[in-house]
């Protein structure tokens, strides 16, 4: 049977964090009344990460693992999770669950209601950030999304944060040929949505800052930058898939 919700975790060398994630996902979605399907993305990791979904998978059926070759970067694993998913629905989310797994109804109403693309964000009023990050790190990211706004991506005011969520038909158009690799490949994903015409909702929510994020607040930054700049090129040279092309060629 098709499950009607895809969620997405990439991970690499998540061992620590990944059991008490699990757990969470898997408890929310035991109580929310929705069919579901879980796929961990293992990013190449050299701890125990993909040897911990196997385990809880015993007792879980309904999740799975996606292993890449070698480290690829967070949005290459997005990428390949999102070719396994078969939900009507795909969210994507980090490992560490800065936005609880309760807010997935919250982005799931918006695509009920005929949005294309449903994605927290912390830059609305009614967000509230209980666990902030470190100064610079919040003033980068300010800054960051401001250049996003400026140099790319208009009416958006948070791209950053780790949960999103797709119809399939969104998801099918966008991921096959996403050309960014790592951190700012939000970026990218929005932008050939909102090219392709459709509707992007941005969502109040909740956000818990994880004092273990791996994001070099300088280096990853400027990496993030030069990427952004990179983006309208890459998607003029690789374009956004027709509506239906991965119907027609699955079926061919």
């Amino acid at each position: 049977m098709t499950p009607e919700i895809s969620i997405v975790i990439p991970a690499y060398n998540e061992a620590l964090r990944l059991p008490a994630t699990l757990d969470r996902v898997q408890h929310h979605l035991s109580t929310a009344g929705f069919s579901a399907e879980v796929i961990v993305v293992d990013d190449g990791s050299h701890d125990d990460t993909a040897e911990i979904v196997r385990q809880h998978g015993k007792r879980w059926p309904q999740l799975k693992l996606v292993a890449a070759e070698r480290n690829v970067g967070k949005g290459a694993a997005v990428r390949l999770g999102m070719a396994a998913a078969r939900g009507r629905y795909r969210v994507f989310s980090d490992a560490d669950l800065s936005v609880p797994i309760d807010d997935i109804e919250k982005l799931l109403r918006p695509l009920h209601a005929g949005a294309g693309v449903a994605i927290a964000s912390r830059g609305l009023r009614d967000s509230q950030v209980e666990l902030h990050q470190p100064w610079y790190r919040e003033s980068m990211g300010k800054i960051f999304n401001r250049l996003v706004r400026i140099f790319v991506l208009g009416g958006v005011h948070d791209t950053q944060c780790g949960f999103k969520a797709f119809t399939a038909e969104v998801a099918d158009r966008v991921f096959p040929v996403l050309q960014t690799r790592g951190f700012g490949f939000d970026v990218e994903v929005l932008y050939r949505a909102q090219r392709a015409g459709y509707k992007i909702v941005e969502v109040p929510t909740r956000w818990i800052n994880s004092p273990q994020s791996r994001v070099h607040p300088i280096r990853h930054s400027a990496a993030m930058f030069l990427e952004l700049l990179a983006i309208p090129d890459r998607v003029r040279k690789h374009p956004t898939l027709a509506a239906g092309a991965n119907e027609r060629r699955e079926s061919a």
